[in-house]
């Protein structure tokens, strides 16, 4: 990983759906739970059959069809022959091996009646609140570019059947209103040259591309004014078109969308993302905590003012965070203008310089990965005045923002770590950036923090 990636390489990397991945899920698990109850019900332990006989009746229920927006017809019917089948399965398996002897009766004649009706009462009441939970965590603004038919179909369905997560505010279209016909409830906002600027005024989170393949030029002008913005964006290919692609897409109500760019951290691998975050920050504290202590006392020794200095930063999606760090300078400069820390920079103190060379600076920063506005590893944060000027100069410099800036990062672990000089130098570390977004793995974070570990222990040279 030492080796600059090659620039301009492109590798999609698609995240399967929260919402998906829940569907999938709650079925298996509300037959483990009658299970574990029904077991407890009659002053029986789990036991290693107990255990077995969850792990068979989940690999036989997943991955589940909870319907999150409607109920459909014949729910009693689909939930009983679809459970029937199941523990027919289950029996046929029990009486071949012997199994079945090692179960109480009473539990598994709980089980197999009591199931049915707790998947009843879910799949009947998720529809009225699957929805009002997601709308705690927001709605996402979209846009659809192309009020088409395509674009029409699409915008519908993310309105109408999408569970409430998503919203589209506008369509783009370069063709007039009269010519565009009715567009429904939502409005036409401008062409396409419009659409960067709107996106950024108006915090939208997702764009859909749902031009013709015969627009390729305009689609490429396009997606080069979109990299200065941090939303998710999905091309939406003609039917015909689609039938000829022989790869795994997404859809959204049989609109197949292929990714352009979009966040590692989507549905499943967002959750791992997210454990992993609190469980490496909540250890870090908790042996830190002595060293943190100490390096409180230096400071406050070292020179007058306060222990902690508040920066302010980018976070997810472009929003701006205050992120902690030990004081290390004798000034704390936060406004527009912010002058990079050279080597044998007066404003450094002497203590400060061992934090900054050691990264024992940064340790403040693991309660904002507890917080949630950071993360343990991912692209570290630039400051304000910095961001605003390379994202000017450096194509796909916001896309780094699609996920929560990290305390170490790999561009740190591999020398693009330091002042930046030039813009070449900072278009390396934004390389390594995107490098880490397209082939992020659980693996890859172990391995940055270890080399993150070594260089905090011999020092790096190019931290000052």
């Amino acid at each position: 990983m030492d080796a600059a990636p090659v620039a301009g390489r492109t590798v999609l990397q698609g995240g399967r759906s929260l919402i998906g991945f829940f569907k999938s899920i709650v079925d298996p698990m509300v037959v483990i739970a009658v299970l574990c109850a029904s077991t407890w019900a009659y002053d029986e332990r789990l036991r290693a059959g107990e255990v077995l006989l969850a792990a068979l009746a989940f690999s036989l229920t997943y991955p589940g069809s909870i319907p999150f927006r409607r109920r459909p017809r014949g729910l009693v019917r689909e939930i009983v022959v679809g459970w029937g089948v199941v523990v027919g399965l289950l029996f046929a398996f029990g009486y071949v091996t012997g199994y079945h002897i090692a179960f109480d009766e009473r539990v598994l004649a709980a089980w197999v009646l009591g199931t049915p009706m707790a998947l009843y009462a879910v799949h009947f009441a998720s529809p009225w609140l699957v929805p009002r939970v997601i709308a705690l965590q927001g709605v996402q603004n979209c846009v659809v570019i192309g009020a088409n038919d395509l674009g029409k179909r699409l915008a519908q369905v993310i309105n109408t059947e999408d569970v409430g997560h998503s919203r589209v505010v506008a369509f783009f279209d370069d063709r007039s209103s009269a010519r565009l016909g009715a567009l429904g409830a939502v409005p036409l906002a401008g062409g396409l040259p419009q659409v960067a600027a709107w996106v950024k005024a108006n915090r939208v989170q997702t764009i859909y591309i749902a031009l013709p393949m015969a627009s390729q030029p305009r689609i490429l002008a396009l997606l080069d004014e979109l990299r200065d913005t941090t939303a998710s964006i999905y091309f939406a290919p003609d039917i015909f078109v689609y039938d000829l692609i022989q790869a795994r897409v997404e859809t959204v109500g049989g609109v197949p969308l292929v990714a352009v760019c979009e966040s590692p951290f989507q549905g499943a691998t967002g959750m791992i993302k997210r454990f992993s975050d609190v469980a490496l920050a909540s250890m870090a504290l908790v042996v830190s905590a002595p060293v943190m202590l100490a390096i409180a006392i230096g400071v406050k020794l070292s020179s007058p003012g306060p222990v902690l200095f508040r920066q302010t930063r980018y976070g997810l999606d472009g929003r701006e965070i205050r992120v902690w760090k030990f004081r290390s300078m004798r000034v704390m400069e936060n406004g527009s203008t912010i002058r990079q820390a050279t080597k044998d920079d007066d404003r450094v103190t002497p203590f400060g310089r061992f934090l900054r060379r050691t990264s024992l600076d940064e340790l403040p920063q693991f309660f904002n990965v507890l917080q949630g506005r950071m993360s343990v590893v991912g692209p570290r944060p630039h400051a304000v005045a910095h961001n605003e000027q390379y994202r000017r100069l450096i194509k796909g410099y916001m896309v780094r923002h699609k996920v929560k800036p990290g305390i170490t990062g790999l561009a740190q672990v591999s020398g693009a770590r330091g002042e930046t000089e030039s813009v070449e130098q900072m278009r390396r570390r934004i390389e390594y950036d995107l490098a880490y977004l397209r082939d992020w793995s659980l693996t890859l974070d172990l391995r940055i923090l270890w080399r993150t570990v070594v260089v905090t222990v011999r020092g790096d040279p190019r931290a000052y």
